[in-house]
């Protein structure tokens, strides 16, 4: 994948990215910093990628 599909797939809250790598995860979860993952459907992709490869734990309290 090049870098601009990259870019431009995790650029819309409004759209799922699909499958991301935990280092394209983490450029979202940067990307997308002011945004919540109730609202911010890459935001939410790309935390639940960084959780299922173990480099990120939630606080017992958040949403799954």
């Amino acid at each position: 994948m090049f870098v601009t599909q990259i870019i431009s797939t995790i650029a819309d809250c409004r759209t799922d990215p699909g499958e991301l790598t935990a280092d394209q995860a983490h450029r979202a979860m940067q990307v997308h910093l002011s945004c919540g993952v109730d609202v911010c459907k890459v935001r939410r992709r790309a935390r639940r990628t960084l959780v299922e490869a173990r480099l990120m734990v939630l606080d017992e309290r958040a949403e799954p």
